[in-house]
């Protein structure tokens, strides 16, 4: 019997490597199908619109929001970043685990729509190797650096509320360990309700015959 997949929030600070883990994931097991948010933000070099991003102005966006089209969506440096709805409710129900890699607002969110979503937030061993990966890309001014350090700090006041914390110092371990995380989640009990319902109906019928 097929299984509904679960819904996995991956978050992490800007510069933890969340793009390049997720990247792995997919290469490395089948079970995933990785979800493209819609931003207004514009494309870095070498990110593919419909692929990395589905990119849109504002005015888009909103039309979107107004439509009822994203299962989240936030604003975050200026910028709106949203979860279309219509993809990943086909993929759960065709099996897959999708994963959202957003923002925490959006991550928040998504807990409160969907109590029985896994959160995991990436983040690097240190705050240190963090400004080194940022520096390291190459792609944004001492500025906007200055700021994502500053957002990630505000970021730190929410990693409560995620299910686990997942330090990204080796990539395949790091990889590894989420699928174990993954595939230990889809035995919880608010994601095995249908067996439940099943076994107690069962175990029912085995209750009225020892009265």
């Amino acid at each position: 019997m097929k299984h509904k997949g679960i819904l996995i929030v991956v978050s992490g600070f800007s510069g933890a490597g969340k793009g390049t883990l997720m990247k792995l994931l997919m290469q490395t097991y089948d079970n995933y199908a990785l979800s493209v948010s819609m931003t207004t933000r514009g494309p870095r070099e070498g990110e593919v619109d419909g692929v990395h991003y589905f990119f849109s102005t504002k005015e888009q966006f909103e039309d979107k929001i107004a439509q009822d089209g994203f299962i989240e969506y936030a604003r975050y440096c200026d910028n709106y970043y949203g979860t279309p709805r219509k993809y990943v409710e086909e993929q759960l129900e065709a099996g897959k685990d999708v994963i959202l890699e957003i923002e925490i607002q959006g991550a928040l969110k998504v807990k409160e729509k969907f109590p029985e979503s896994l959160l995991l937030f990436v983040t690097p061993p240190n705050a240190k190797e963090l400004e080194r990966r940022l520096v390291g890309r190459g792609t944004e001014s001492q500025e906007v650096i200055s700021k994502r350090l500053a957002r990630a700090y505000e970021e730190s006041e929410g990693i409560e509320a995620y299910d686990y914390i997942v330090v990204n110092d080796n990539l395949e371990r790091c990889a590894e360990e989420i699928n174990g995380l993954v595939e230990a989640a889809r035995k919880a009990p608010v994601r095995r309700e249908t067996f439940i319902k099943e076994i107690r109906e069962e175990l029912k019928e085995f209750s009225k015959g020892a009265e």
